[in-house]
């Protein structure tokens, strides 16, 4: 069976593009989609793509997963560094977890640094821009043992798109 990917995307993430571009560049959520969608599409798996600036339906969400996900890549944003309620939600879910931030949350100011979600996660991507997405992609297959034995002409398409 095809691994199935839930990619979920915390609050403000739906203003990329335009929220401090000199933070998170110019790549917007639909870009993002667009490349997740193109790599899962050559991957073999399926994919479901989800944005919320509420914390009540990231939850939902993460439960929902439960029984028809394998795995969950997510980018809490604001959430990373406040949300109990993701952190348990997230503990509840057997499959892959990984955790991604477009930018290098180590590397910006106090409150932006600790991320308290990493906890309930299988692994962290962060400071790879939209890039990092296909990072989680690849690694929650490759963790998943669906990765193809050689994923060169998988990403050969993505990279000859010029985006994320």
């Amino acid at each position: 069976m095809a691994a199935r990917i839930m990619i979920l995307n915390g609050p403000n993430l739906n203003f990329l593009g335009i929220r401090e571009p000199h933070i998170y560049g110019s790549t917007t959520l639909g870009e993002i989609e667009a490349s997740c969608k193109a790599l899962a599409d050559q991957l073999g798996v399926s994919m479901s793509f989800h944005q919320s600036n509420m914390e009540g339906e990231l939850v939902s969400l993460i439960q929902s997963a439960h029984g028809n996900a394998d795995a969950i890549i997510m980018n809490p944003a604001a959430y990373s560094f406040t949300s109990i309620a993701l952190i348990d939600a997230l503990k509840i879910f057997e499959g892959v977890k990984i955790e991604v931030h477009i930018s290098n949350i180590h590397a910006r100011d106090e409150l932006h640094r600790h991320s308290i979600t990493s906890s309930a996660s299988t692994a962290v991507i962060c400071g790879l821009g939209p890039y990092g997405y296909l990072a989680a992609m690849l690694a929650a297959v490759q963790r998943l043992g669906q990765l193809p034995a050689t994923i060169a002409p998988a990403l050969h398409g993505l990279a000859a798109g010029g985006k994320a």
